[in-house]
């Protein structure tokens, strides 16, 4: 797999400078495709079913309802959406979980955070059911420290109240930590806040080409990371 960075001048990370590492889940670690055909084409499917509607009418309609609620926790609470929609979406999560799988390279990446003794905790927005399900079909709990849903810190990493909370919850120093996820707002609220090394995961789904950041340093793949000063 080709592997590069969005930006021509390479920018170096050291890790002998970072001793926290934050990396989301679903579209650093976890292939998105999951997340992106359950809520874009399987969910809408069975709403068609349920309200008589044309696939496209449906798809129209729950696009509108995840938008009306982007950004509040309401947004990845899986409990919220199984009562909007009258569909269970935690059973479909565990009848599609075949779908879920890291991205080609996060397994070594995360052994070698592990290596080079770093603290790793996922910072996920996904609710506490679904990370259950994706760390039960992937131990991914097995490589981390810890696992942190939005929940336990009251907001989403987009929100600029994410980041201080979660900071008194982890205890980490944001001028030694790097964080690394496929969503630009929750980058641009971490630096925001002052975390010091900034890493775009570009390629966020197996199925669809990388769609690197201007402002960020964004790699489509771990190969870059994989050594203890790191130009990327």
């Amino acid at each position: 797999m080709t592997q590069h960075t969005a930006r021509s001048s390479q920018h170096l990370i050291n890790w002998d400078e970072i001793d926290d590492v934050l990396l989301d889940m679903d579209g650093t670690l976890l292939d998105r495709h999951f997340d992106n055909f359950f809520f874009e084409e399987e969910l809408p499917h069975r709403y068609a079913l349920l309200h008589g509607l044309q696939l496209e009418e449906s798809r129209d309609t729950l696009m509108a309802m995840y938008r009306s609620v982007e950004g509040d926790l309401a947004w990845t609470d899986l409990h919220y959406w199984t009562q909007r929609v009258g569909i269970d979406v935690v059973a479909m999560t565990k009848e599609l979980d075949h779908m879920i799988g890291f991205l080609f390279g996060a397994e070594e990446f995360l052994r070698h955070l592990r290596q080079l003794g770093k603290r790793v905790t996922i910072v996920t927005n996904a609710h506490e059911s679904g990370v259950a399900i994706k760390v039960a079909k992937t131990g991914l709990d097995q490589y981390v420290d810890r696992i942190v849903n939005a929940f336990e810190v009251g907001y989403l990493k987009m929100r600029p109240e994410y980041w201080p909370n979660c900071q008194r919850l982890l205890g980490f120093d944001p001028t030694r930590s790097l964080f690394m996820d496929d969503d630009e707002n929750c980058l641009i609220a971490a630096k925001q806040f002052g975390v010091a090394h900034l890493i775009h995961s570009a390629k966020s789904s197996s199925q669809l080409p990388p769609a690197p950041l201007a402002q960020f340093v964004s790699v489509t793949g771990f190969s870059p990371l994989l050594s203890r000063r790191a130009v990327i």
